[in-house]
């Protein structure tokens, strides 16, 4: 498996990978944030290929001191198989190199089975109250 940069081909994949696993927004505000992403570092968004089939992506961002990284996603049947591990474990390399010591994720209440996954490679279970409105345009 190699996991790289994202190339502009893999956007079709990646969003297909998103739509199955649950992460899917609306295809206009996926291509929004990625392009956003893409343009403040384009080091940090990342996927996992295996046979020439993208397989997994991970995104993240460095606010100062910290990073960020979300939309982790692997192909459902692919999951349990260490892509998601593999893919972590790339993203915290790059945020090491950047300096950054500090990792955060949100994960969404409504998807608690992915904690045991997240508890297994080190990170802790925070307890802070997350608040968000959505302004109409």
């Amino acid at each position: 498996m190699l996991i790289r940069p994202f190339r502009l081909g893999d956007y079709s994949a990646i969003t297909s990978i998103w739509q199955q696993t649950g992460l899917d927004q609306s295809d206009t505000e996926s291509l929004n944030d990625l392009a956003q992403q893409l343009a403040w570092d384009s080091d940090l968004v990342m996927v996992a290929e295996k046979d020439g089939r993208v397989v997994g992506v991970v995104v993240g961002t460095i606010d100062g001191a910290r990073a960020y990284f979300y939309r982790l996603a692997v192909l459902p049947e692919m999951q349990g198989s260490g892509i998601g591990r593999e893919l972590v474990s790339a993203i915290e390399k790059r945020f090491k190199q950047r300096g950054v010591n500090n990792v955060l994720i949100m994960v969404n209440q409504a998807n608690p089975e992915v904690l045991p996954f997240y508890l297994s490679l080190g990170y802790e279970v925070q307890k802070f109250v997350t608040l968000s409105k959505k302004l109409s345009s």
